[in-house]
């Protein structure tokens, strides 16, 4: 990745689900590289009040909190209206905030599919398009999280696998349909953080002997492949990268 690419200071992003695990990462980097934030949360307001006293003793006045339930679509409008007023501008959307639990077919319910695809597909949508005035503004960029299950389905995972495949092609239709004013781009994280359900040793070194680097990544890896694409990938738009290891090289 190259170093050259110009300063983040003075431009504003929001980032769903943006207080804990891979968000918190993203941005703790964006915020290294000078970008003031506006980091949305649904339930973990102590951990949303911590990040924000960490980051604000680096930079007084540089981050807002905003709770919401991303589930509320007649309230993204509104969620996209306060983070425009913290600087005026909004130049990033990360849409990152995700429900991720097994679903096995033979006991999946509505409950379920509402809530899978509407974390990880419905609300991504209904943000981009409230945030796309403000975003053409600015030329700014929209990076959404997909996972590398958007191809490859993960085993008593089929509503979550379904919801990050349309995941995957909002990215592609949000590139044509933003375009030339809006970059948008995924990243599809592999082995970097281990479910927070409960996962065996055994389990967890399966997967990992399924990569080629047969190794765990680290949320600094999606946060500066964010980086990367914001900052110095100016004639990149549509694309996922696959932050995974190799694991989908894997037969």
């Amino acid at each position: 990745m190259t170093q050259n690419g110009s300063s983040l200071a003075g431009k504003t992003g929001l980032i769903t689900g943006g207080v804990h695990r891979i968000g918190a990462a993203i941005a703790r980097q964006l915020h290294a590289e000078g970008m003031d934030l506006i980091l949305h949360y649904r339930s973990s307001s102590v951990a949303a009040a911590e990040l924000q006293a960490t980051l604000q003793a680096q930079r007084p006045d540089s981050v807002l909190l905003l709770q919401a339930d991303l589930h509320q679509t007649d309230q993204l409008e509104g969620l996209i209206e306060q983070a425009v007023k913290f600087r005026g501008r909004l130049d990033l959307l990360v849409n990152n905030a995700s429900s991720f639990y097994p679903t096995p077919l033979e006991s999946l319910n509505q409950a379920d599919w509402d809530d899978l695809i509407g974390s990880n597909l419905k609300a991504p949508l209904f943000l981009s398009k409230a945030a796309a005035p403000w975003l053409r503004d600015q030329r700014g960029n929209i990076i959404n999280l997909v996972d590398i299950h958007a191809e490859r389905p993960l085993k008593n995972h089929p509503i979550y696998s379904i919801a990050k495949a349309g995941n995957a092609m909002l990215v592609k239709s949000l590139a044509r349909e933003l375009g030339p004013e809006v970059r948008v781009n995924g990243i599809a994280p592999g082995a970097i953080l281990w479910p927070e359900q409960d996962m065996t040793d055994l389990a967890k070194s399966e997967i990992l002997q399924r990569t080629a680097l047969k190794r765990p990544g680290q949320p600094t890896d999606i946060a500066r492949t964010l980086l990367f694409l914001i900052r110095d990938a100016d004639y990149v738009t549509g694309q996922i990268i696959a932050v995974d290891g190799g694991r989908t090289l894997q037969q």
